[in-house]
């Protein structure tokens, strides 16, 4: 009889075991909850612009049509913006605040448009991806953009060969 008992635990230990189960899954998840808020203090600590971000975006969300940061620094060497590489011109600072406050400066770097190419993408990212509408800066922005990123004539390792007299081979 007692090794009958011995395989039915007895209801007092059956609740104890899942009292002692739920305070281990609590304890657990308070540590991930620990652990999780020490990472973002530090984070905040030693990454201020993090915490300038996250306020930022709090502040953007209340906002239809967010104003992108007006207090853009521009630091040139060799007649480019040490920050975004882009080339210094009139309306760099606008282009700086309005375009690279959703996307990287390399996605100018890398394009050459026409004033009216540069103006279907500002359109499209209009009507596709959230770009505020841009007002009179828009003109700016395009004048700056047509006139350093342009499309360019091609480059060859050599100038074309002209006024050749070319023979056929004959076995």
């Amino acid at each position: 009889m007692s090794k009958l008992h011995d395989k039915n635990p007895s209801s007092s230990q059956k609740e104890k075991r899942k009292l002692f189960d739920g305070l281990i899954k609590s304890v657990a998840g308070l540590v991930a909850v620990v652990v999780v808020l020490t990472g973002l203090v530090l984070a905040m600590v030693f990454q201020p612009e993090i915490s300038a971000r996250i306020s930022s975006f709090s502040s953007e969300a209340t906002t239809e049509n967010p104003q992108p940061l007006t207090d853009i620094s521009t630091e040139l060497v060799d007649g480019k913006d040490v920050e975004t590489g882009l080339l210094a011109g009139d309306g760099l600072e606008l282009v700086k605040a309005h375009c690279t406050a959703c996307h990287s400066s390399a996605l100018i770097l890398q394009n050459r448009f026409t004033r009216e190419g540069w103006h279907e993408k500002i359109v499209w990212m209009q009507e596709t991806q959230g770009l505020w509408p841009l007002g009179d800066n828009e003109s700016i922005i395009l004048d700056y953009l047509a006139a350093n990123y342009a499309p360019e004539a091609p480059r060859g390792r050599r100038v074309p060969l002209t006024d050749i007299e070319w023979y056929e081979l004959k076995e």
